[in-house]
C-alpha cells in the first residue's frame, strides 16, 4: 500500500496550557500539538495523509479551552478539503450553554462528528447528564454525524459505562469508540465479545486502535476473520499529538497486512463514514 493512501480518523488541533497533572509540576506532555492550521496542513503534507478528521485538543480540566478550538477546526476544514471537523461537546449540565453553541455549528458540511470525553466529567449513567446526551445524539442523528467517545479502562470512560451509549443510541447514530477500550480490560471486553455482539445486533459501532496494547490489533484482526464481521468497522487513527502517527501506522499495518482489510481500515471506511 502506498504511503499516501492513509486517512486519519482522529487527530487534534490546538495547543493546551501547561498543567500540574497528577499533583506534579505544570507540564506540556503533548509536545507535537499544533496551534495553527498551517502547521496542521504541513503535517498532513509530510505524512502524505489523504484525509483527516480533526478534533479540538483537550485534556486540561478547563472546559472553555476545548470548546474554544471548535471554530479553529471548522476553519481548518474550510481551508483544506482534506480536513473534516469534529466539534467538542459535553454531557455535563454545567456545559449546557457551551454545548448549545457548539451544536449550532453542526449543520455545516465540513462538520462530520461530535466529540466528547468523560475524562472531563460526567458519566453515561448519570441522570444529570441524560438531557445533554439526548440533545447531542439528536443533533448527530439529524445531521448524520458520528459521535466520538473516548474510552479507557476504569471509571467513567470504561467500556462498561461508555457502552451504555451504544445500547441507547447505536441503532440510529454511528458511534466511534476511540482507542478500542484504551487498555487491556477494554480490549478484552470488546474483542472477546461485546464489539461483535453490537455489530450483530445492528448497532452502528466503530473503533480505532490508537493507544492499543500490543496484542489487541492482531487479536481483533483474527476475530474479524474468524467471525466474518467487523471488517468495515475499524479505522486508522493517529491521535496526534497524544499518539504518534508513525508508530500507530506501523502497528496497524503490521496487523492488517496489505489486502482488503487494510484498504478498508486505511481508506474506505473513513470515506464511507466521513464522506
Amino acid at each position: 500500500m502506498a504511503a499516501h493512501r492513509v486517512c486519519d480518523a482522529h487527530r487534534h488541533l490546538g495547543v493546551l496550557p501547561a498543567f500540574p497533572f497528577y499533583g506534579g509540576p505544570a507540564v506540556n506532555p503533548d509536545t507535537t500539538a499544533r496551534a495553527t492550521i498551517a502547521e496542521l496542513i504541513a503535517d498532513l503534507d509530510a505524512e502524505g495523509t489523504e484525509q483527516a478528521l480533526v478534533v479540538p485538543n483537550y485534556g486540561v480540566p478547563d472546559p472553555d479551552i476545548a470548546f474554544s478550538f471548535n471554530e479553529l477546526v471548522v476553519e481548518a476544514a474550510h481551508t483544506d478539503d482534506r480536513i473534516r471537523a469534529a466539534l467538542w461537546v459535553s454531557p455535563k449540565p454545567a456545559d449546557a450553554e457551551r454545548t448549545a453553541k457548539a451544536l449550532a455549528l453542526a449543520g455545516g458540511p465540513e462538520v462530520r462528528a461530535l466529540k466528547m470525553s468523560f475524562l472531563l466529567g460526567g458519566r453515561a449513567s448519570d441522570p444529570a447528564c441524560a438531557p445533554q446526551l439526548a440533545q447531542i445524539f439528536d443533533v448527530a442523528r439529524q445531521h448524520d454525524l458520528v459521535v466520538h467517545v473516548h474510552t479507557s479502562p476504569g471509571g467513567s470512560s470504561d467500556i462498561d459505562e461508555v457502552g451504555q451509549l451504544v445500547e441507547a443510541y447505536g441503532d440510529t447514530v454511528a458511534i466511534h469508540l476511540v482507542h478500542f477500550g484504551g487498555g487491556v480490560s477494554g480490549h478484552i471486553k470488546l474483542a472477546g465479545e461485546r464489539f461483535f455482539d453490537w455489530i450483530s445486533a445492528g448497532k452502528r459501532v466503530y473503533t480505532d486502535l490508537s493507544w492499543s496494547i500490543g496484542f489487541a490489533p492482531h487479536w481483533l484482526v483474527r476475530e474479524i476473520d474468524r467471525r466474518g464481521i467487523g471488517h468495515d468497522r475499524v479505522l486508522f487513527a493517529s491521535d496526534q499529538p497524544w499518539g504518534d502517527f508513525a508508530g500507530e501506522l506501523a502497528k496497524l499495518r503490521a496487523a492488517t497486512g496489505d489486502g482488503e482489510l487494510a484498504q478498508l481500515v486505511f481508506q474506505d471506511t473513513f470515506a464511507d463514514l466521513y464522506r
